[in-house]
């Protein structure tokens, strides 16, 4: 039976991680759950919101895609970015829980015949698949295990914190020792390597904008992939997967590197062993560095 979720793909979606939105609409599908998107959702205001948006801008730009999903039914919001995750499920908190927050809120939606009532529950598309679906499922669907390929799970520094409570009240996982990605590796098939450097943070935003800055904290995190023996690394967060990926020649430059490591998503890795294809549904052509040569030697 068919589960039917309300999704926010969020803007990474639809540029840099154009192979997370279509590898995860593919793996879900596989998995039991239809994602139904947000009509004329828009940016969460993750990074630049903060700016220029002020308060009640950032709580404006969040309101307008609860209360659209809330128009489309009461079925809970899902987003595969990090930041989307953050952004909304802090906001959707806020409008809960504040009422003159919500009557802010709601009276800039006015502006465009729109409203929200607090109602609905933010989550990421990770916890779905963990508390919902469960790791036994995904492994089942695994019809193309991926055995033998070393695989280093990087959660990120944003996916479990600081909100690692879901809004049901249940845990997605802990803070300093995720697991859900090496359950995921493994349910593929695949090798879950011992990687120090899970939760390390790739510098963000702020790498796009000034990467010399912070092209030593993405060095660390290659240096500790290299040490587990791992053959490429897989991870939930677009930016993550962006920077870690895009910027090893630069790395590899400046510091006498010889990094070559592919990054993949968590659902990019579901989507092949799932047996879908690699381009057409898992997106694997879409990648700077690319996986295939890694992947092709999993047994």
């Amino acid at each position: 039976m068919t589960k039917t979720m309300s999704y926010y793909p969020g803007c990474s979606s639809q540029a840099s991680a154009v192979h997370l939105d279509k590898s995860l609409r593919a793996a879900m599908s596989k998995l039991g759950v239809q994602l139904r998107d947000v009509e004329d959702w828009n940016c969460c205001g993750a990074s630049v919101g903060h700016i220029e948006g002020g308060h009640l801008g950032m709580f404006a730009l969040n309101g307008r895609n609860l209360a659209a999903a809330q128009a489309a039914g009461p079925e809970d919001v899902v987003t595969p970015c990090a930041a989307c995750y953050l952004n909304t499920h802090y906001h959707n908190e806020k409008i809960r829980e504040n009422e003159q927050i919500k009557a802010e809120v709601n009276e800039a939606l006015a502006a465009g015949g729109k409203s929200y009532d607090g109602s609905l529950h933010v989550r990421h598309a990770c916890e779905v698949i963990v508390n919902d679906i469960g790791i036994d499922k995904v492994k089942e669907a695994a019809v193309k295990p991926l055995t033998g390929l070393k695989v280093a799970g990087w959660v990120g520094c944003q996916t479990v914190r600081p909100f690692a409570k879901t809004e049901r009240g249940g845990m997605f996982d802990t803070y300093d020792d995720p697991q859900f990605l090496d359950d995921f590796i493994t349910a593929c098939g695949a090798d879950a390597v011992p990687f120090k450097g899970k939760t390390k943070c790739c510098g963000g935003s702020v790498s796009v904008m000034s990467p010399d800055k912070t092209l030593h904290l993405m060095k660390d995190i290659l240096d500790e992939v290299k040490s587990s023996g791992a053959e490429v690394v897989v991870t939930p967060c677009p930016l993550c997967q962006t920077n870690l990926e895009m910027y090893q020649p630069q790395i590899n430059a400046k510091f006498g590197t010889d990094f070559n490591f592919p990054v993949m998503f968590y659902s990019q890795l579901m989507a092949v062993a799932f047996g879908l294809d690699g381009d057409k549904d898992a997106g694997l052509n879409q990648h700077l560095i690319p996986p295939q040569p890694v992947i092709a030697r999993a047994k």
